[in-house]
Order: C-alpha cells, then sequence, then structure tokens
C-alpha cells in the first residue's frame, strides 16, 4: 500500500499552527509527516519561517504513531554536519524510532544567511557527501575527527544516541546525483514522478554502506484544495507561483523579492495546470498515482495556504484519503 503523507510547511505557518496541524494529521488517518526545514519563505505573501527543529521536538511529544521526516535539511553550510547529526539523533529518541533525516544540497535562499557564500552545485554536492559519511560516523557511538575538503571535526561524540538507527534519506534528481548518493542513502527523495530515478536508485542503492534492501522513494506534490476552484487556484498563484520555476532556478534565488519577481509573469493558468486546485479529489489522486505509477513508495501532499488547513482537515482530508487508498492500493 502506498503510504500517503502531509506536508508540515514552515513556510506558510507559525510554529504553534505547526503543531496543531500535525496533530489534526495524525487523526486524519495520515501515514507520514514531513517538514521543510527552512529560514525564509519562498515569497511573502507566505509570511512565515519557524525554526523547523524545536518544532519537530514538540511534535514528537504531541502525536504518538505517524512517522516525521525533515525534507528536507541541508547540513552543509548553516548547519554543521554535526549538529545536525546530535540533533536527528536526539529527534529519534524523542519521536520513539519514528523520525527520518531528509538531507539535500539546499537552497541559497536559507543557506546564504551565514554569510558564507553561495558555493557551485558541485562543491554543494561534495560537500553534502562529506556531511553524510560525518553523519554517519557519529551515529555509530564514535569518538570522530576529521579533516576533510570542507569540515573538520574534532572528538565529536553523540552521546545520546537512540536504539533505532536515524534512517538518512537524500534528495536526488538525476543520474549524477543518484549515481553518488544512491549508495549512501537508506531511502529516496524525488521531486517528481520519474520512473527512470526510482529503478536506477535500486540499482545502485547501499553499494557503499552495505545499507539493507531498497526501502522508501518519497515524493511530494502541492495541492490547493478548496470548494471554490476560482479562490483555490487564486491561492496557488498567490503562494506557489515559483514551484514552476525549475530546479535550478529555485535553489538559486537568495530572497523572497528574487522569487517574486523571477515568477511576476507567471499567470493563474500557468499554476492550475500543473497543481490540483479546486474540489475535484480524483484530480489528486491523479496526481498521486503518476507516483505510484514510477515507483514510489511515499508521497506527501502540500495543502497549500496557512489558513486553509482547518477546512482541509474539516471537510477533505478523509475523504481524500479514503479515495486514495481505494486507487492506489
Amino acid at each position: 500500500m502506498m503510504r500517503i503523507g502531509y506536508t508540515l510547511m514552515t513556510e506558510q505557518a507559525g510554529p504553534k499552527d505547526l503543531i496543531r496541524y500535525a496533530v489534526r494529521a495524525e487523526q486524519a488517518g495520515f501515514d507520514f509527516e514531513v517538514m521543510s526545514d527552512h529560514y525564509s519563505p519562498w515569497l511573502t505573501e507566505q509570511g512565515h519561517a519557524p525554526y523547523a527543529w524545536s518544532v519537530l521536538g514538540a511534535i514528537a511529544h504531541a502525536t504518538g504513531s505517524v512517522d516525521l521526516m525533515t525534507y528536507v535539511t541541508c547540513p552543509s553550510i548553516r548547519y554543521h554536519p554535526v549538529v545536525i547529526a546530535q540533533k536527528a539523533a536526539t529527534m529519534q529518541i524523542l519521536a520513539d524510532g519514528r523520525f527520518t533525516l531528509g538531507l539535500g544540497t539546499g537552497e541559497c535562499l536559507n543557506e546564504h544567511v551565514v554569510g558564507d557564500g553561495w558555493p557551485s552545485i558541485d562543491a554543494r554536492m561534495d560537500m553534502l557527501e562529506e556531511a553524510v559519511a560525518i553523519i554517519r560516523a557519529l551515529h555509530s557511538g564514535d569518538l570522530v575527527s576529521w579533516k576533510g575538503e570542507y569540515f573538520d571535526v574534532q572528538s565529536a561524540r553523540i552521546w545520546d544516541l537512540p536504539e533505532i538507527p536515524v534512517p538518512l534519506a537524500i534528495a536526488m534528481s538525476g543520474d549524477k546525483s543518484v549515481e553518488r548518493f544512491g549508495p549512501m542513502a537508506d531511502d529516496l527523495i524525488g521531486v517528481a514522478p520519474d520512473s527512470r530515478l526510482v529503478h536506477q536508485w535500486k540499482h545502485v542503492h547501499g553499494r557503499a554502506f552495505g545499507l539493507p534492501p531498497a526501502r522508501k522513494a518519497v515524493g511530494q506534490i502541492p495541492i490547493s484544495w478548496d470548494d471554490d476552484r476560482d479562490v483555490a487556484v487564486a491561492r496557488a498563484h498567490q503562494q506557489f507561483r515559483w514551484f514552476g520555476l525549475g530546479w535550478p532556478v529555485n535553489s538559486e534565488l537568495p530572497t523572497p523579492a528574487g522569487f517574486a519577481a523571477a515568477s511576476q509573469f507567471v499567470r493563474k493558468e500557468d499554476v492550475a495546470e500543473n497543481i490540483p486546485c479546486g474540489p475535484d479529489l480524483d484530480a489528486i489522486v491523479e496526481a498521486v498515482k503518476a507516483y505510484k505509477d514510477a515507483g514510489f513508495t511515499d508521497v506527501a501532499l502540500i495543502q497549500i495556504g496557512g489558513d486553509t488547513q482547518d477546512r482541509f482537515f474539516d471537510e477533505a482530508a478523509k475523504p481524500l484519503l479514503e479515495a486514495l487508498h481505494v486507487e492506489l492500493g
């Protein structure tokens, strides 16, 4: 059975609301919850960016069974990998084994704030590879010292390790990244329903670390549910018109103002072509089905609009999950 998740989108809700939505999502029957790890929203209209790790710790105590995951954390610029290793271990203890650490090369939007510049994509991939190696070493419980190209570690050890090791999921998007990070990842994170990506990841998975058979391939799609389609389209355009710019653009712009400028000519109809909008649950099911057909095991939904979450839970979440389970098995 395909697992359906809910996205705790830090860019569109404050910390207390995110905790409340996490509880509601668990009660509605979502299988897992993913949380973005942002310093800034994509657009000022979204209006939020609380510290994800504080909120996740509270959610671990407020929920009891739903899986939790960062989607995704960059462990190489704003955070040092030794800090990520410690945070992830603590989260796994608080969550009683329900936590997965999702990692990626990051976006300039969130990482440039510490003043260390924004490296090329090749350098960012090098940094991510080194960071993953450090995190895995520290999660072994050993005393770790490391002198690498990008990171120094001096006599570091994680003193509170969870009984259940923290799975590492890594965002990958093409041949180059899969060949490099597939052998290092417990789980795959993908942003498009690409069957070739999933097939290639399963082929290379576990080569470097002797990991168990490939587990999860986790995707994510935005939706704009509303009983009024025009309202849903307008909201998706206002808050998510940046989505269609593509990863090469979205990873490079440094500010919400930059995203506003880059997306100023995106039309409402352009957004509606790429994001299911309105009351039609079948359209959402079809969008999710594309991921199952591509071999993904998990898909997290983003309900667009911080002020729409309660109505979504009240009116749409349960019938949508029922429809997804009937169609996807």
